[in-house]
């Protein structure tokens, strides 16, 4: 029978275990038992029970600063149909973004937001232009030329970030098993800075958290405040 209360991987020095043995315990209970993760979905719908699309949600723990994201690469916004695609884009700080150009007609894409002011002047059909957005926040684009081309990059500081698809909806798979703030912003949101976002904790099983959003109509031509 076993009666060592440490469990079978400590050593004892006579009826003490050492302190070595104890540092082992405790790694070997970290492996085991890794820190827990929670199923938590988030939809975004309109008060008349309508799903918000390119609504980007962020998880950010109550205690303690959330996990920064990896910076991967192949990020791009294309122009394309005189149109910027995709029209809402979420990447993480220190992301470099290109801005292909697949339109027959030239453009001069810019930004005027305090989060990434640049200015990327005249090119044409297949030529593509890059930008490295090193600060967290939304970056309201345009184009020059074409006033009806605007669209979104949600340059983001926390791992636990993602845009809701179609039917209103992310699911964060990992997401911390204590008090989270979670966010939500759109473009068209009615909320001072386009966000609205309250306190959760999500639990051992899959839980689902529900936003209503109230949209401005979007705009006919122009950029917004971002």
């Amino acid at each position: 029978m076993n009666l060592n209360p440490f469990g079978p991987h400590i050593i004892r020095q006579g009826n003490v275990p050492t302190v070595r043995s104890l540092l082992l315990a405790l790694l070997i209970a970290a492996a085991v038992n890794p820190a827990a993760a929670a199923v938590l979905s988030i939809k975004v719908v309109t008060p008349e029970g309508r799903p918000v699309a390119d609504a980007v949600v962020t998880l950010k723990p109550v205690d303690g600063p959330a996990t920064p994201p990896k910076v991967g690469r192949g990020y791009r916004v294309d122009q394309k149909d005189i149109q910027f695609h995709p029209f809402v884009s979420v990447v993480p700080v220190g992301a470099e973004v290109s801005f292909p150009n697949l339109d027959p007609t030239k453009h001069h894409v810019y930004s005027f937001s305090p989060a990434k002011r640049f200015e990327l002047k005249l090119f044409a059909k297949d030529q593509s232009r890059s930008v490295v957005f090193d600060k967290s926040g939304v970056v309201s684009i345009g184009c020059n030329i074409h006033d009806q081309m605007s669209a979104y990059i949600f340059v983001t500081d926390t791992a636990w970030t993602a845009k809701t698809d179609a039917s209103g909806v992310v699911t964060f798979r990992d997401a911390p098993a204590r008090a989270v703030t979670a966010a939500v912003w759109h473009p068209s949101l009615r909320a001072p800075g386009g966000v609205m976002s309250r306190q959760l904790t999500p639990g051992a099983a899959p839980t689902t958290e529900t936003f209503t959003a109230r949209l401005r109509p979007p705009p006919v031509h122009g950029m917004s405040a971002y």
